[in-house]
């Protein structure tokens, strides 16, 4: 499978839109993933399988293997292999030589894999493979931890040599710079708790509203069609807004962003269209807007929902025609882009009070995309996103040794995140930096309050204070509501009512 086709491209002819790229459908290189950039948001099965496909054809190998260690199972899994038969392979440490390779570091090469008492011949059984030859190297990370496993099946011409394996291993280190490069890092650490689970670079989550939201971003990202992304401030609609471009037949492309409620409404059109020579006083020259510098690519337009009716209607015709004129001038000048526009206000409400265009909200919402608020996504996604930034920032201000304590974990499971995953990141960023010890506790956290009267003792465990009955049962509500992810059917089924009375009693 092509990384197109992994992304949701047609396997030919090219993704639909206005314009294709020479690489279309074709595997993302090793030169390519050398100069990736860490908040590239990329489909990262799609990343690692261009690596295996790159790797597969240096070595003349039938197929590759990209194994990843799952500490927290203790397993070895593979999402990424050229496996039609299989959605993935799980090896316990030790198991096959894959396995072996996890647990020894040595690199091994066997003429015949099916005569080596190592191999796991239950892979083979179960894809109706059959498996000649087998060449696997250890992945280590910058400390010289094992993170993976690189291997390849089947030389086309004879069997694997010792230039072969000196070849595998210098391509393993280039592996493991593109791992480090990659979100991935924090999970791959050897004190991870919380089982392997990737999407898209940078965009971590694993509940139920997050894999909705990622198989949005997926199947609208091989499309050229204008996204809505909604969601409360913080909540991450820009790096799904980007995981979109960055996924996509434009992500070559420039990726141009206009924070719609951050200019006058004077100066939102020129920032946008861009000005003609003389058009207002000062104008001495004609100047481009951000339309002229998206073409080719894709354009941000962010809380889309602030744009003032003058400019909505030039936005329209923009969106219908894809052309528009500089301020100042008479002259349509046409584009070539792509819109993602996001906002966390009710449209719907301002369509019907008279403040947004009901025509151009309809253009809008082609595709839409839901960013659930984080104290909806439960307290899996929570510690993810925990260790995620705190793992971050202490390699970013040089504070590896810290350690967060589990009264801290708890004061941050306790506290409701109006601002979302934005305040989340920035108060670990703060409690990193400000720290005076190895320890990072509570005072450390700069946390306001917790919810009236309740603090969650684990992400497993709930406590409430002294209070009334009303308060306890919503704070218990809305405790198992995040542990089922958000789910209210599933919560409403946890707690043994219906789910209608369940949304009653959250609404009162």
């Amino acid at each position: 499978m092509t990384v197109a086709e992994a992304r949701g491209y047609p396997a030919e002819g090219g993704a639909p839109g206005r314009r294709a790229h020479a690489d279309e459908g074709r595997p993302v290189a090793l030169d390519t993933l050398r100069s990736l950039r860490f908040d590239a948001q990329l489909d990262l099965e799609a990343v690692l399988r261009g690596v295996v496909d790159e790797v597969a054809g240096e070595l003349q190998a039938d197929r590759g293997t990209l194994y990843l260690v799952d500490h927290a199972r203790h397993e070895l899994v593979s999402r990424v292999a050229h496996l039609p038969e299989l959605r993935e392979i799980r090896l316990a440490k030790g198991e096959g030589i894959a396995g072996w390779v996890a647990q020894t570091g040595e690199t091994v090469s066997v003429p015949r894999g099916d005569r080596d008492e190592r191999f796991a011949a239950r892979i083979d059984r179960s894809t109706g493979y059959h498996t000649r030859s087998l060449l696997a190297v250890a992945v280590r990370d910058g400390g010289g931890a094992i993170i993976g496993v690189l291997q390849v099946l089947n030389k086309r011409d004879g069997v694997f040599e010792s230039a072969d394996a000196r070849r595998l291993e210098g391509l393993a280190v280039e592996v493991a710079e593109v791992l480090e490069r990659t979100s991935l890092r924090s999970q791959l650490r050897p004190d991870a708790v919380l089982p392997l689970s990737f999407h898209f670079n940078h965009i971590v989550g694993e509940s139920v509203a997050m894999r909705e939201v990622f198989r949005r971003t997926g199947r609208a990202a091989g499309t050229d069609a204008t996204v809505l992304v909604r969601g409360e401030s913080g909540s991450g609609k820009e790096v799904i807004a980007r995981a979109v471009h960055h996924n996509s037949p434009r992500r070559d492309g420039p990726f141009v962003k206009v924070d719609c409620a951050a200019l006058p409404a004077q100066l939102i059109e020129n920032e946008l269209f861009g000005h003609e020579r003389g058009a207002f006083t000062g104008a001495d020259r004609q100047a481009d807007g951000k339309v002229r510098a998206a073409d080719g690519g894709t354009l941000l337009l962010d809380e889309v929902g602030e744009l003032p009716l003058a400019v909505q209607g030039k936005l329209l015709r923009l969106l219908q025609e894809r052309t528009f004129l500089r301020v100042g001038g008479s002259r349509a000048l046409a584009v070539d882009l792509r819109f993602v526009c996001a906002t966390h206000r009710n449209l719907e409400a301002d369509v019907a009070a008279g403040r947004f265009r009901q025509d151009l909200y309809y253009r809008l919402r082609v595709v839409q995309i839901e960013v659930p608020p984080l104290r909806a996504r439960g307290a899996p996604d929570l510690d993810r996103l925990i260790d995620h930034f705190f793992f971050e920032h202490r390699r970013r201000h040089g504070r590896r040794a810290l350690r967060l304590t589990s009264e801290a974990r708890v004061a941050l499971h306790a506290h409701d995140w109006p601002g979302n995953v934005r305040e989340l990141e920035h108060c670990l960023e703060s409690a990193v930096v400000l720290a005076p010890g190895d320890d990072v506790g509570v005072d450390a956290l700069s946390l306001g309050p917790p919810r009236a009267g309740v603090s969650v003792g684990t992400a497993d465990l709930f406590v409430a204070d002294l209070g009334s009955l009303r308060d306890v049962e919503r704070a218990y509500l809305e405790h198992v509501l995040r542990r089922c992810g958000g789910n209210r059917t599933e919560t409403a089924r946890v707690l043994g009512i219906g789910r209608n009375t369940l949304i009653r009693k959250l609404k009162s």
